[in-house]
């Protein structure tokens, strides 16, 4: 099957797989992949957020290598689907043993190099993170063309827009927090800021002028006093003192919607899942 999009490569450059994968590539610009290129055979996934669209995208036979997360439950919405493939991790020397014809990754975000791959060369997709469910939609399209398969992302994005139509309307209007480990506060223009406008919810950071993420003492939160907490489910018990300052008595009784971090973490299919559980959140109470 043949495929078009426009990819960088990997050529005589350092490599940055920060946490074993968990970061991207560094990439040297060139041209654009021949049109007439077939599908890629050995895809490798640099990026716990690119592994869940490869796997949502691509023939198991195509994968050759995903990140360590991607079976984690805690961190993937994809981690069953990864079970029997190969987790990589995160050296140069297993890109070189594998070979791979395609490498896809999101923009390098942290500077540790952990290889340098001197004269290998590999074809890379580079995506940018999603801050919204157009880019997710964008990035869905993206994958789809380079695994070369097309139709499933143009029939993953219409499964996706259908089921987002469908949400029902929440019962009365509410401010959340989107309240994390030590008091952090998402802000406006990320990814969870537009799944809780799609949701019809209004962000707290929003309305206390804050920005993409900062800190809240209890007191400014309790004072605050938000509808809803939005929570990690896996902060829903006390493990340690991140996730004690959730449960201060101050806040206890400002009522909370868990959601997986699996779903929020990155931009893909599991968005339409946490706009659900959001909705049936704040309409079941």
């Amino acid at each position: 099957m043949a495929f078009a999009i426009k990819l960088r490569w990997i050529g005589g450059i350092t490599l940055a797989l920060a946490a074993a994968f968990g970061g991207a590539t560094a990439l040297a610009t060139a041209p654009p992949a021949d049109p007439g290129q077939t599908a890629p055979r050995r895809i490798v996934s640099l990026n716990l957020c690119t592994d869940q669209l490869v796997l949502a995208l691509a023939d198991r036979e195509q994968i050759a290598g995903l990140t360590r997360y991607a079976g984690d439950p805690q961190m993937s919405a994809a981690a069953r689907e990864s079970r029997g493939l190969r987790i990589l991790r995160g050296s140069a020397e297993e890109l070189v043993a594998i070979k791979p014809d395609l490498v896809i990754g999101t923009p390098a975000r942290r500077s540790s190099a952990v290889a340098v791959l001197g004269f290998k060369t590999y074809p890379v997709l580079d995506l940018k993170s999603p801050t919204s469910y157009e880019e997710i939609r964008r990035s869905i399209r993206e994958v789809a063309v380079a695994v070369g398969h097309r139709d499933r992302g143009e029939a993953l994005i219409a499964r996706m827009d259908r089921e987002l139509a469908q949400l029902p309307k929440l019962r009365r209007p509410v401010v959340a927090a989107y309240y994390q480990r030590r008091g952090y506060l998402t802000g406006t223009g990320t990814l969870v800021d537009d799944l809780m406008t799609r949701a019809g919810i209004v962000n707290l950071a929003g309305k206390l002028k804050r920005p993409r993420l900062s800190q809240i003492s209890l007191e400014e939160l309790a004072v605050s006093r938000p509808d809803y907490l939005i929570v990690d489910t896996a902060t829903e018990r006390v493990v340690d003192e991140g996730t004690a300052m959730m449960h201060h008595p101050v806040i206890a009784g400002i009522p909370r919607i868990g959601i997986p971090q699996a779903w929020t973490v990155c931009g893909g299919p599991a968005y339409v899942k946490a706009a659900q559980a959001l909705v049936e959140g704040v309409n079941a109470r």
